[in-house]
């Protein structure tokens, strides 16, 4: 019980502070401290190419690893919120066994990527990523006629299905993600605090300071996206071929709220994946999760 009192005594006071905190909580978001790459393409048995993509002015850059393969076919990887483009090597193995090249990229401060310190416009700013990597692609001589999907990743599939409302751009042929998006943006941010993906002082864990740190850093991570979500069902979103992977056990980004954004648009497809956590897809069901994305890939970007 002395324990129990200590930690709410705790709470009461460090309330002053949990706003502040939860603000800087929000930017931690989009500025995750770096994580070395766990593995390389050579550890999958993966040729690559080094390749960084211009990113506006500043001398920004986007760091690639592009492993070629069928010149006719182009699948471009994210990667999740806070991870690197080594996340999405499984994936990036399985395309490329079934004959596809694949170009795996790093988001802006994320990986050998370049830093961006900016707090606002973090949609356009991350769309402008998965953007630049598909034009930089296009502009390669031996892709320049390739059908091209992007892959979208968590928290980084929103900027993978926000592309599509860039209609000054070329469409992609498909498009397919794993653990998101959803309808709803500020459960989901809640929902990324409640999984300690973040570090919380102790004081700030539970009680009032607890309510207020959430309240403050979901409202301010999704203001700082400046995004007009969900996306209206127009242009692209109609005529682009969709497949969501959702798993059934997800608690970050919920199966419901990702059948939820997809029923709103005619070509996409959902598929639930039973007993499966959070971009644990690839893993949980490797066989089922081949043959779905490899089956929706067969099928929309042909020729």
């Amino acid at each position: 019980m002395a324990t129990g009192f200590s930690a709410k005594a705790a709470s009461a006071l460090a309330l002053p502070v949990a706003p502040l905190y939860g603000a800087f909580l929000s930017y931690f978001i989009y500025h995750p401290p770096r994580r070395p790459y766990h593995k390389i393409p050579a550890d999958l048995g993966l040729t690559s190419t080094d390749i960084t993509v211009p990113l506006g002015g500043g001398g920004r850059r986007l760091h690639v690893w592009l492993c070629a393969g069928d010149p006719d076919r182009v699948v471009v990887l994210g990667h999740g919120l806070g991870l690197s483009k080594s996340a999405s090597l499984a994936h990036a193995k399985m395309l490329h066994e079934a004959g596809y090249t694949v170009a795996m990229f790093d988001h802006r401060n994320h990986g050998k990527s370049s830093a961006d310190r900016a707090c606002w416009g973090m949609s356009d700013r991350h769309t402008d990523d998965v953007v630049a990597v598909v034009k930089h692609v296009r502009g390669m001589a031996e892709y320049a006629s390739a059908r091209i999907a992007v892959y979208g990743f968590s928290i980084s599939a929103f900027p993978s299905f926000y592309m599509l409302r860039r209609d000054g751009e070329r469409p992609v042929d498909a498009v397919v993600f794993d653990s998101g998006p959803a309808l709803e943006l500020r459960p989901l941010f809640r929902n990324f605090l409640a999984a300690d993906g973040l570090p919380i002082p102790g004081p700030l864990r539970k009680g009032p300071s607890r309510k207020a740190l959430e309240k403050v850093a979901s409202t301010a991570a999704v203001a700082m996206l400046r995004v007009q979500w969900p996306p209206a069902a127009t242009g692209a979103y109609e005529s682009t071929p969709m497949l969501f992977l959702a798993g059934e056990s997800d608690t970050m980004i919920p199966a419901d709220g990702v059948r939820a954004l997809a029923e709103r648009y005619p070509l996409a497809e959902v598929h639930t994946l039973p007993d499966t956590e959070h971009l644990q897809g690839v893993k949980t069901h490797p066989e089922v999760y081949a043959e779905t994305v490899l089956g929706f890939l067969g099928r929309t970007m042909k020729r």
